[in-house]
């Protein structure tokens, strides 16, 4: 999925694209959404809306969260990864939202994360205020040549001053990113495991394997495997804060060269609202 150089420019531009068309999903099924819809139809639009554009397989099945589960919270217990797959939970007025879809175009991957909220919600608009202070973070570690352990560690931070607490610590492997790229083999395509493209499981599995014989990891977390500065490619990077029964991410490619990294697209929906709020540069 990645290489020592990283992509071609025409391969940027076919990541780019299919960020894009992931984000018009997001975007526009977000804007459809209705007091009383499921997460289990919200999934389903997503699904529908890419299925209709052209798409014909996923990183991972379209995932939506309403209340409480945008902060990883469970009603009846702990949070397990069962928890994360869209269920009958209805969105009421003022409850939050996150929408996560990953559609492959033409093998090219892309993997976002869209938050929002039904009316008008005074938590969420704080969090997701204080959500861009990461996007600039995170870059600007990279930058410095940082390792991966330690841009998250410096996330960790800022979280805690923040007064909010780290809900990506709760996904499989407490990741906050992991590597995506050009997937070739049709193979399995459009089959699925655990939420999972089998394409993506077989890549993520060989990807573990080979940058493992090199000392590195395709995912991006904080302990032992992320000691080391990100390998040239494309990485989905996704911080996902919460307060109480509120939670917001992003999720976006960040593009890293053997000397450079960079946001692959700065014209998205959270971009955006940070301007215009004037909140980001």
């Amino acid at each position: 999925m990645s290489n020592k150089t990283g992509p071609t420019p025409e391969a940027l531009e076919r990541h780019r694209e299919a960020q894009a068309l992931a984000y018009r999903c997001a975007e526009t099924v977000g804007a459809g959404l209705e007091a009383g819809v499921t997460e289990r139809e919200a999934a389903r639009r997503m699904r529908a809306y890419l299925r209709d554009n052209g798409v014909e397989d996923f990183f991972h099945i379209p995932f939506a969260w309403f209340g409480e589960r945008t902060a990883f919270r469970s009603l009846k217990g702990p949070w397990t990864p069962l928890h994360f797959f869209p269920t009958n939970k209805r969105l009421e007025e003022g409850m939050s939202y996150v929408l996560d879809c990953s559609p492959v175009v033409d093998g090219y991957v892309s993997d976002i994360g869209y938050a929002g909220v039904l009316g008008t919600n005074r938590i969420f608009e704080a969090l997701m205020r204080d959500l861009g202070e990461y996007r600039t973070l995170i870059l600007e570690r990279i930058k410095a040549g940082d390792t991966l352990s330690a841009v998250y560690a410096a996330v960790d931070t800022l979280i805690a001053q923040q007064g909010y607490e780290s809900r990506h610590k709760v996904y499989p492997g407490r990741v906050i990113g992991h590597q995506v790229g050009h997937m070739s083999q049709r193979r399995n395509m459009g089959r699925y495991a655990f939420g999972f493209g089998l394409r993506t499981l077989e890549t993520l599995g060989r990807e573990i394997v080979t940058e493992g014989i090199k000392g590195r990891s395709p995912l991006w977390a904080g302990g032992r495997a992320s000691r080391h500065a990100p390998t040239p490619g494309l990485w989905a990077v996704e911080p996902h804060i919460g307060f109480r029964n509120v939670g917001v991410k992003f999720e976006e490619l960040l593009v890293v060269t053997e000397d450079d990294a960079y946001w692959l697209d700065d014209d998205l929906p959270h971009v955006r609202r940070w301007q215009q709020e004037g909140a980001y540069a």
